[in-house]
């Protein structure tokens, strides 16, 4: 997933986590994935002839739903000349708002990040996201493996995350020779133990990056020659020797030394997520400890540099989870805003909708409500800004959620 798509993915990741919890009454949620070449007029044509097949169904309710469901449906495709490039994923039914006979016809439109296909229609009383998750998985996957004659490390890198899957103790001797048992002897009982850890780790590395994760590349790093002992003396199953990327010289193994080994394999992972998002992330840091650096964190001064126009890239926390509830006096026409944590958001609607407008004592608001990155990515676009999403379960990710899990580079120092 490129720089320009981390919204984008970060979008659709919020909208599978909320339809993944939608359940219709009956089977009155419609699914439709169209590929990039099918024509949008086929693709109406289609939902118009379901719509007539909806008439028999038995229920009163259900079949106002079906139906109502594809005709927002095909009211949204006429909106489209020709399907985009990775074609497009239409989620419509009846939700219910308050409980049974609340419901209103909701539809989420995504543009996936990868093609879709195969046309697909479905109607149920879920809506149908596996095929869309699977989209968002990263095809390269990288293996690595940190080891040393003490202990070994293998974790997984893919997109924005970076897992530590398996570690080992290798229970070998030190090379201080104990009493009593010649030089020789002892060497050969070590290199025994060597010889048992070596191919106990070569078990989990073909379990774990052949078995499991189907890695396209392993990057093997360690402190001393032990790492290259290992890949010398072909202990390494052969289809991932000759995916070996890259060896490293590192100052720790296990645990520690994956991430060690990311650090310094940075230049090899340029395209990997997490590694992007580190560098933005360490770019602010060093902007943020600088007495004159050109950075500036919190919601509030974020938004006031975006609206004097003076704010390069953004930066904000992927589990930001926060509101912007706006209202607008329908009698005089005064804005007043508001930013809340999500969960709070209905109490926050209800406490500002009882407030008088402070023009003209009005209670009568037109009231809408956005996702803050929504209005940050919005914002953004006319200033010519660029919003990343930072992965919350990262190191960097922690470290950006402690200056509020937004942050920014500014064009100029006021």
């Amino acid at each position: 997933m490129s720089k320009a798509d981390s919204v984008r993915l970060y979008k659709i990741r919020k909208a599978i986590s909320e339809l993944s919890s939608k359940e219709g009454r009956g089977t009155e949620l419609v699914t439709l994935y169209i590929p990039p070449k099918k024509p949008i007029h086929e693709v109406i044509a289609y939902l118009r002839n379901e719509w007539g097949t909806a008439g028999n169904i038995k229920s009163d309710t259900t079949r106002n739903h079906v139906q109502d469901a594809l005709t927002k449906s095909m009211q949204r495709l006429k909106l489209y000349r020709e399907t985009p490039e990775t074609g497009l994923i239409i989620f419509c039914g009846a939700l219910p708002t308050n409980g049974p006979g609340s419901e209103v016809i909701r539809m989420n439109e995504i543009v996936p990040p990868k093609a879709v296909t195969t046309f697909l229609y479905m109607c149920d009383d879920h809506f149908h996201i596996e095929y869309l998750r699977d989209m968002l998985k990263d095809e390269k996957v990288y293996g690595i493996l940190s080891i040393d004659s003490n202990d070994v490390g293998m974790g997984i890198l893919s997109g924005d995350r970076l897992d530590v899957v398996d570690t080992m103790t290798s229970g070998i001797s030190g090379k201080t020779r104990k009493g009593g048992q010649s030089a020789r002897r002892y060497e050969r009982g070590r290199e025994m133990e060597i010889t048992y850890f070596f191919n106990r780790v070569s078990e989990h590395a073909t379990r774990i990056f052949i078995n499991d994760y189907h890695v396209g590349g392993i990057i093997v790093g360690g402190p001393g020659p032990t790492k290259e002992n290992f890949l010398k003396n072909g202990y390494l199953d052969y289809r991932l020797q000759k995916n070996v990327i890259e060896v490293i010289d590192t100052s720790y193994s296990g645990r520690e030394g994956i991430r060690e080994i990311v650090e310094k394999a940075s230049d090899k992972l340029e395209n990997v997520r997490l590694v992007e998002e580190k560098k933005l992330v360490q770019k602010f840091l060093g902007e943020v400890s600088r007495p004159n650096g050109l950075a500036v964190y919190g919601l509030p001064r974020v938004l006031e540099a975006l609206n004097r126009n003076n704010i390069e890239t953004i930066l904000c926390s992927d589990d930001l989870n926060t509101s912007k509830i706006t209202m607008v006096c329908k009698n005089c026409q005064t804005v007043k805003e508001k930013v809340v944590q999500s969960p709070q958001k209905i109490q926050a609607t209800q406490t500002m909708l009882g407030e008088p407008c402070v023009k003209c004592g009005s209670t009568d608001y037109e009231t809408s409500d956005a996702d803050v990155v929504d209005t940050l990515e919005e914002k953004a676009i006319q200033v010519g800004a660029r919003v990343e999403m930072i992965s919350s379960g990262t190191e960097e990710g922690m470290m950006l959620k402690s200056f509020g899990g937004v942050g920014g580079f500014l064009r100029y120092r006021t």
